[in-house]
This record gives structure tokens, C-alpha cells and sequence, in this order.
């Protein structure tokens, strides 16, 4: 109960926004509603001082994703499966990542079932609680730097308490994805053989990595995730760029004409 309690308070605390600490969004929103499919995930560069310590741990701009639902019948902007550290799982609407850096990552080749299956598998979590264990691990990386490699880093993220009912954003994802196999990060084996007619074969064999191994940054390095971004899918023509340091063609052609 008493750990409990001052894990609550440090969540409290450790999630307060902090003013001036973000890089700010790369593309309109409007624009990244209009991207946004159900089935991606969206990661967030957080400003809190809990995002500043799983930027750090993780080496990585990312220190939040979350699942995107599509736009709900009758809504005007995407909704999300989000893991708060106060409000444990929930759905929230684009607007609460509002001036935030952002990217969406896509996963491939999904059909529609598996596409439920990944919401629904997040959607059945609906109210199941932060992990509040990982922020006291977390909260100690703050006040001191871990005198450990850096290959090491990754695995302290593994250090939550692993109940069924905590949930941690990237874990939680993890397994979703691998509720119906879907790679994010795995292992990768190279085997060297024959084959038919004894040819020379190559196969990569994935091994499945644990899910509370998994953080935000590894939906943006995965190569079976797509990044998708928002600018370059409304059509970008870099022609049409105006320059601050540039007069505009319509200022140019006036001045000619004069």
C-alpha cells in the first residue's frame, strides 16, 4: 500500500507537462487526422519529466505511442487507445497530443479482422491501471545516471511488476501486435543450407522477444512498420515552398511589372 501510495504521487508529478520543453508538431493537425488510419500506431514526444526519463533510457526521440481507432461515427477527429500513467488505459481523442511532435507508424499487409483484432485486443484493456512500479524504476534513473552500458538500458524498462491487469504503453502494444503475429522488433536468426537440387539457401528465422522488453522507439525503427507522414501524403511540391529569405512570385512579378 505504501509503495502504491508514492508511486501514485510520483506519477502525479513526473507526469506534469513542463512549458518550453517541446520540439512542437512537424504537420497540421488537420493534416495528421487526415492520415491517421485505424490500425497505426502514433508515437509522441512527450515533455513530462516521465517522457524525459524513457527518452533518455530508450536513447530516442519517442517516449509515448498509442493505438489509433479511426474516426468514431458521427466524430470529427481520431480517437485512441492511450495507456496514462494516472488514468491507466483509456480512449482519447488527437486533441490530447495537441502541440506535440508526432509520428505515425503503419503496420503492413493487415486485413480488416486482423485490424480488429489488434483494437480490440487494446480495447478489452479499457481500464486496467498504469504499472505504477516502473515509475519508482524510472523516477531513480532521474536523480541518478545508471552506471551501466548502454545495451543494458532496454532491459531496466523490463523491471515493472508484470501484472496481468498494469499496463505499460509499448508493452501493451507489443501485445497486440503479437496477439496475431505481427513482427515489431524480433530477433533475427540467419540460416545457411541447402535446398532443393542442393542449391544454396538462405532463410531469417524471427525469435519473439518479450513484450515488457519493447518501448516506443522500436515502432519507428521496425522495418515492418511504415512511416507515414502527413505532409508528403497531401502531395508535397517543394516548388511551392515560400521562402522566408525569398520574395514570393507574386511580389517578384510586380516588381517587374513596375
Amino acid at each position: 500500500m505504501v509503495l502504491q501510495w508514492i508511486g501514485r504521487r510520483l506519477a502525479r508529478f513526473l507526469a506534469r507537462p513542463r512549458p518550453g520543453h517541446a520540439r512542437g508538431p512537424t504537420s497540421r493537425p488537420e493534416l495528421v487526422a487526415a492520415t491517421l488510419r485505424r490500425g497505426d500506431v502514433l508515437l509522441v514526444e512527450g515533455t513530462s519529466r516521465f517522457s524525459t526519463a524513457i527518452k533518455y533510457l530508450t536513447q530516442s526521440t519517442w517516449s509515448h505511442a498509442a493505438l489509433c481507432l479511426g474516426v468514431p461515427e458521427g466524430g470529427d477527429q481520431p480517437w485512441f487507445v492511450d495507456v496514462d500513467v494516472n488514468d491507466g488505459v483509456r480512449t482519447v481523442p488527437l486533441s490530447e497530443f495537441a502541440g506535440l511532435h508526432l509520428r505515425i507508424c503503419r503496420p503492413v499487409g493487415l486485413d480488416a479482422a486482423e485490424v480488429e483484432a489488434v483494437t480490440g485486443f487494446m480495447l478489452d484493456r479499457l481500464g486496467h491501471g498504469y504499472d505504477l512500479k516502473n515509475i519508482l524504476d524510472l523516477a531513480r534513473y532521474l536523480i541518478r545516471q545508471p552506471p551501466v552500458p548502454d545495451s543494458f538500458k532496454r532491459r531496466m524498462l523490463a523491471l515493472g511488476s508484470g501484472e496481468p491487469t498494469r499496463a505499460i504503453c509499448s508493452t501493451l502494444l507489443a501485445q497486440a501486435f503479437g496477439s496475431i503475429g505481427y513482427p515489431i522488433l524480433p530477433e533475427i536468426e540467419v540460416l545457411d543450407g541447402q535446398g532443393a537440387k542442393g542449391r544454396f539457401m538462405r532463410e531469417e528465422v524471427l525469435h519473439i522477444r518479450h513484450h515488457s522488453l519493447y518501448t516506443p522507439r522500436d515502432f519507428d525503427v521496425s522495418p515492418f512498420f511504415q512511416v507515414v507522414k502527413p505532409r508528403l501524403e497531401a502531395g508535397f511540391d517543394f516548388r511551392r515552398v515560400v521562402w522566408a529569405s525569398q520574395p514570393t512570385h507574386d511580389a517578384t512579378a510586380a516588381g517587374t511589372a513596375a
